[in-house]
């Protein structure tokens, strides 16, 4: 390819993608490259000259505490009277990532993505981690103001049902298993034992990170022991700094 059609081709992608933030979000961005590295997946790393990779973590990672705090703050003035746990929760709810993993899809983020489709179970989570590095590029782009107006007004007010989500109940183990696929921790639910107490089967799961057993729990049903268990875990994990592994694995 001469450097006139190379030329012509990097800037019409460059044009196409300038045309989709504005269909979707409602403004032209101004340093495409940073949106650019949001949509690219550490599978698709480039390499930069100083040994660096350049994927979209590090934006994802700002994002993260940019879409935080802006739902934070909409949340306390849209609620002026709930408790900090309702706060709470509600926020959980919204930035959660089968949540942010739903937008993405039906904002097509996706279809921007540079990635090496090698591992499909840690790439469920790659459409919310997209969103997050998108927000993270937005900010470094044009300032927080910006950044909260169009969360609130593109996002926010159009994408998410409040009143529904009030309404919804949080799934543990959903919550360990979006902690875990954001953090890159191996995880998984097992049945240690199974026994008849009056004739009904009691199942006795546990949930492990890393290999180490966080808690378990036993019920009648084995998708309500999962949920005890993930209950307990959660509990657990964030007593110990913040969702970082306990380095003892006894904690019965």
């Amino acid at each position: 390819m001469s450097v006139r059609n190379f030329l012509r081709v990097y800037f019409s992608s460059n044009r196409k993608m300038r045309k989709a933030i504005k269909n979707i979000f409602g403004f032209y961005p101004g340093n495409i490259f940073l949106y650019k590295q949001a949509f690219r997946h550490r599978s698709a790393s480039l390499k930069h000259k100083s040994g660096s990779r350049i994927n979209n973590e590090r934006l994802e990672y700002l994002g993260d505490a940019v879409l935080s705090i802006v739902v934070a703050d909409y949340l306390f003035k849209r609620f002026p009277f709930k408790n900090e746990g309702f706060l709470t929760e509600m926020r959980s709810k919204i930035v959660s990532r089968s949540s942010l993993n739903k937008l993405s899809d039906k904002l097509g983020l996706k279809n921007f993505m540079h990635f090496a489709n090698n591992d499909v179970r840690k790439m469920k989570s790659m459409g919310g981690d997209a969103f997050e590095a998108f927000v993270g590029a937005l900010y470094l782009d044009r300032g927080y103001r910006f950044t909260r107006k169009i969360l609130i007004k593109q996002i926010l007010n159009v994408h998410f049902d409040l009143e529904q989500l009030m309404n919804s109940e949080i799934s543990y183990k959903s919550k360990i298993i979006e902690w875990a696929q954001k953090v890159k921790k191996d995880y998984r639910f097992q049945v240690l034992s199974e026994k008849n107490i009056k004739n009904r089967k009691q199942f006795n799961v546990a949930v492990f990170v890393e290999g180490k057993m966080i808690s378990e729990a036993f019920d009648f049903t084995i998708k309500g022991a999962e949920n005890l268990a993930a209950e307990k875990a959660w509990a657990i994990l964030s007593e110990n700094n913040s969702l970082e592994i306990p380095e003892n694995n006894s904690f019965m």
